[in-house]
């Protein structure tokens, strides 16, 4: 278990505005202890990162706790251990429900929140025959297919919902009672958000990689081609899970983001034994395309780079080759002469941060924002 002044540093460390997730792992590396990194920090960064007040973080621990929730830390015992695969885990995770749902084999089901009957029932069908073989199944709450399979794996198992606000900001509203029900019944709700911070647009693509990121894979029940369903294949994809779809009518515009996966290699999915038969025991420990600098192997143009929150040369040589208008991502591998998986975590770095929007037919372009 986390110490408790350990876990007031820790926290501290993650709200600190400008410190994400690699960045995080970064000072905790150099330093040793996020203690070590905060008693740093009024010279780090020229001044610019400043760290929430300690005091404002026991407030935080002390509401989580009043809910009965507790906090998860990246490199700390209890973090799910499927999380720390991805190059960009959540430095921290709150948590209301049982923490030991998150150490089973699990499965991400989503889908369309307009979803229709049919796929719904899907859904719930499916969640609960994975369910009943032990395993656990992941979706973020939405409606519509989220809110069928955390519904359907509830009747012979457990699952986990992954929300896009902070724990106190059920969304959508009416899902307030599932909500509770799945911390209650033996389920798990994780927030990567502080307490309060309400579900806005950037903060679903960064819900998406942990609901692909906790699971061996993924299923699309219903998923229209701009969908955040496709975001989490995509996430789930790069980080070495399977993926699979639901076949659907190719009259229905919600099911052609599905049907194009398949497509393109997905494994077709009608009943839980197609997931079965590919889901593996567990990922590979080293993705290939898994990206964790360190400060100490960067080199100094990049370290200075980072001591001063400014984009490093790789970002930089990146971000000079897109503009508004699309660009095949492929185009950007070959331009920038930078390896496949250091473009991949830049991406989406910048895509996580509204800076950059990823489009159809793996191309990207600058949103305007940053």
């Amino acid at each position: 278990m986390t110490h408790p002044a350990d876990a007031v540093a820790r926290l501290r460390l993650a709200r600190t505005d400008g410190i994400g997730p690699r960045t995080f792992r970064q000072l905790l590396e150099r330093f040793g202890s996020a203690a070590t990194a905060l008693e740093e920090m009024p010279g780090y960064g020229r001044g610019r990162l400043r760290a929430p007040p300690e005091a404002e973080a026991q407030r935080e621990m002390e509401a989580v706790a009043a809910s009965s929730g507790r906090f998860l830390f990246l490199g700390a015992p209890g973090y799910p251990p499927l999380l720390d695969t991805l190059a960009d885990p959540p430095p921290v995770l709150a948590l209301l429900g049982d923490p030991a749902v998150l150490q089973p084999r699990a499965v991400a089901v989503v889908g369309a929140r307009n979803a229709s009957a049919a796929g719904r029932r899907i859904a719930a069908d499916l969640a609960e025959e994975l369910a009943a073989r032990g395993l656990v199944v992941v979706s973020g709450l939405a409606r519509g297919i989220d809110s069928a399979a955390h519904q359907g794996a509830m009747r012979k198992g457990r699952t986990v919902a992954v929300v896009a606000g902070g724990l106190d900001q059920p969304y959508p509203p009416e899902n307030a009672g599932l909500q509770a029900r799945i911390a209650a019944e033996g389920g798990a709700v994780l927030a990567e958000a502080p307490l309060g911070t309400a579900p806005i647009a950037r903060h679903f693509p960064r819900r998406n990689r942990i609901v692909a990121g906790l699971s061996l894979g993924v299923v699309l029940v219903e998923a229209a081609v701009r969908s955040g369903s496709l975001i989490t294949a995509r996430l789930g994809l790069e980080a070495g899970r399977e993926i699979f779809a639901v076949p659907g009518s190719p009259l229905d515009a919600r099911c052609r983001g599905s049907n194009d996966l398949i497509r393109q290699g997905a494994h077709l999915t009608e009943t839980v034994e197609d997931v079965l038969a590919h889901l593996p025991q567990a990922p590979e420990a080293e993705p290939a395309f898994r990206y964790r600098p360190t400060v100490r192997s960067m080199p100094e143009t990049a370290n200075r780079a980072l001591a001063s929150h400014e984009p490093t040369g790789e970002e930089t040589q990146v971000l000079d080759l897109l503009g508004p208008a699309p660009i095949a991502v492929d185009d950007v591998l070959r331009r920038c002469q930078l390896s496949t998986p250091v473009v991949q975590a830049i991406l989406l770095d910048l895509e996580l941060s509204g800076r950059v929007e990823m489009l159809p037919g793996h191309r990207v372009a600058l949103t305007g924002k940053g």
